[in-house]
């Protein structure tokens, strides 16, 4: 697909910047979103430009932050702004092209390829985007052009100021290869180590190291990756209109002992729950029927399912399902040996849900934030970097990165008898 011409534009420092047009006497001082001011407790989701200068970084503590900045000022997130003004800047790209795929909030790619015969050279309408988001809007952007998506991405994360920032068939050994590895899309944090272990320090040395001892080592991921650094990338990007869903999300383990009790199988399936959760809100979703999957050490399967009052991507309350249906579906007569859960009905989060009055949405709001700032941080430090306490009970038992080993079945996992509660 040599012919195709992607481009990738990301809101820099999104939610602060957002937060200075609206209040632009913040341009002054050294700020960030996260957190509580008052308590001191939380996270930094994104500063600008003078709290950076004075080193405080997107993703550590309230507490590290104020230290190297006494001054900082924390203004909590305002998420329905965020999403308004987002949302402006997506209509000018929608303008351009009817395949425009978000990546969160602040960051798209759109599908030029047809829309040049229209609008005219690919760098030159790139540029007019950017001037058009800045002066329309009020924020400002960087953007990346490639044939692929993920060179891309990686050529607006260079946020080069005078315009769109292009890889091209021609320059991207140069452009890209010297690149560290973790600039690579999909190159977490685990990844990291373990082609850090093999001397792997940019991506030309990736590109370069044998495919084979990757797929070996990495298993699907290596082989990826390998391929993503030398730019052979053939996703599409989602039209505007069509949103293909998978039917379900869901993760399973065999665990690394016989499970004999419930108390015992808790902290287990909270990681999974944690990781169903996150699939959910990194694809924009939300589901309403829990399933669970029992196994025996007699090998024989159990399964039922839950539908919640209303649709759902808290970790607490996919949780919650989950462990009500194993309470109420299984004694422990025989010893687990595997479980798995997963969330069906799935639709666009976002959408207009009907009032429940028997829900505390102060505290579903409280849990929301909980799981973003845990994403937040798993994604820049690892996902050992925040754990929460009713996982640690049994270490051996529940320290394991699910989503790491890409155990997500998105259709028609789940098997064995159904029974609903």
């Amino acid at each position: 697909m040599k012919d195709r011409i992607i481009f990738h534009i990301d809101i820099n420092h999104c939610y602060a910047q957002i937060e200075e047009m609206m209040y632009p006497a913040l341009r002054k001082v050294s700020m960030a979103v996260g957190g509580h001011e008052e308590t001191r407790h939380g996270i930094i989701l994104t500063k600008n430009d003078l709290a950076k200068a004075k080193g405080v970084r997107t993703g550590e503590s309230l507490r590290e932050a104020y230290e190297k900045d006494p001054e900082l000022l924390i203004i909590p997130p305002h998420y329905e702004e965020y999403m308004y003004y987002t949302e402006k800047v997506k209509e000018i790209y929608r303008q351009y092209s009817d395949q425009v795929e978000s990546f969160g909030l602040d960051e798209a790619w759109i599908d030029y390829t047809s829309s040049q015969k229209l609008f005219g050279e690919p760098e030159k309408v790139c540029r007019e985007i950017v001037n058009r988001v800045e002066r329309e809007v009020g924020l400002k952007v960087s953007a990346g052009v490639s044939w692929n998506k993920i060179f891309a991405k990686l050529g607006s994360d260079q946020k080069k100021q005078d315009g769109p920032f292009v890889i091209s068939w021609e320059n991207y050994q140069t452009a890209v290869w010297p690149l560290p590895v973790q600039d690579l899309m999909y190159v977490g944090p685990a990844t990291y180590e373990k082609l850090h272990r093999r001397a792997i320090r940019t991506i030309g040395d990736l590109a370069h190291y044998p495919v084979h001892h990757l797929q070996n080592a990495m298993g699907a991921a290596g082989t990826m990756i390998h391929a993503f650094a030398w730019g052979e990338d053939t996703s599409p990007v989602a039209e505007t209109n069509a949103f293909s869903r998978p039917k379900s999300i869901g993760n399973s383990m065999t665990m690394i002992h016989d499970v004999t009790s419930l108390p015992e199988l808790r902290p287990v399936y909270y990681v999974l729950c944690e990781a169903v959760a996150s699939r959910l809100r990194q694809q924009g979703l939300e589901g309403q029927t829990v399933s669970i999957s029992l196994r025996s050490v007699g090998l024989d399967w159990y399964g039922c399912e839950k539908k919640l009052r209303q649709p759902t991507d808290l970790s607490t309350e996919i949780f919650q399902a989950a462990i009500e249906l194993v309470s109420s579906s299984y004694d422990f007569q025989i010893p687990l040996r595997a479980i798995g859960v997963s969330i069906s009905h799935l639709h666009e989060k976002g959408k207009a849900r009907q009032l429940d009055l028997f829900l505390d949405e102060n505290k579903r709001e409280r849990a929301c934030r909980a799981d973003i700032a845990m994403d937040e941080i798993r994604d820049r430090y690892g996902f050992y970097a925040v754990r929460r306490a009713c996982t640690l009970v049994d270490r051996p038992l529940s320290e394991f990165n699910v989503k790491e080993d890409h155990t997500i079945h998105p259709v028609g996992y789940f098997q064995g008898r159904k029974m609903t509660v």
